[in-house]
């Protein structure tokens, strides 16, 4: 059977102050780069066979944090935000923030939550396809949840955040449409209710 683990990168200082990143490259932060730490005991232990990594540098840090040799794909970059890259949640009109972490608010200037899905979900498969037994793909929390969605079908308004420094795993026990969710959101000896964007 074949799993896919999918890790968010640690926190970035806009993280912690709840500003969206999308595309924008932001490096990780001491917090972010112990939390990456913290996690590479837990993919050494599910033993990935293939990695993949966003090419901004807050993912592909990570990756290395975790001790991961992971090939870089831009198909694996956050949503890209238009007009709101970089701007802090609580400025943004509340049913636009809502709508965007439904998947069906596109910002001016941004990735409509389709060509985002497809991108992710054409970069997964192939990941998966090309492992052994366990897939690795270090991205964004955007990423996970357009994995869920064209994976699972599970739609981004039924996802919590996911946080940074965080993995799921997904298992396939018969072949690539049977994925199921076996992990959520799991990190090293804590739990994170209210994880930023």
């Amino acid at each position: 059977m074949k799993r896919l683990i999918l890790v968010r990168h640690g926190q970035t200082e806009w993280n912690a102050a709840r500003r969206l990143q999308g595309q924008t490259d932001i490096a990780l932060s001491d917090h972010g780069r112990a939390q990456a730490r913290a996690l590479a005991p837990m993919i050494a232990s599910l033993g990935p066979d293939h990695a993949m990594t966003s090419d901004l540098a807050r993912a592909a840090e990570t990756a290395i944090l975790i001790g991961a040799t992971a090939t870089p794909d831009r198909r694996l970059r956050e949503q890209a935000l238009g007009q709101c890259g970089g701007g802090l949640i609580a400025d943004l009109p509340p049913e636009d923030y809502r709508g965007w972490r439904a998947g069906q608010f596109t910002p001016p200037g941004g990735e409509s939550w389709t060509e985002f899905r497809a991108r992710v979900g054409a970069a997964l498969g192939k990941t998966v396809e090309q492992a052994q037994a366990t897939a690795l793909a270090v991205c964004h929390g955007g990423v996970i949840r357009a994995a869920l969605d064209a994976l699972l079908g599970l739609p981004p308004s039924r996802i919590v955040p996911v946080g940074p420094g965080s993995l799921c795993i997904l298992a396939f026990p018969d072949g690539p449409a049977s994925a199921r969710l076996e992990a959520f959101n799991l990190r090293p000896g804590t739990v994170d209710l209210d994880a930023p964007d």
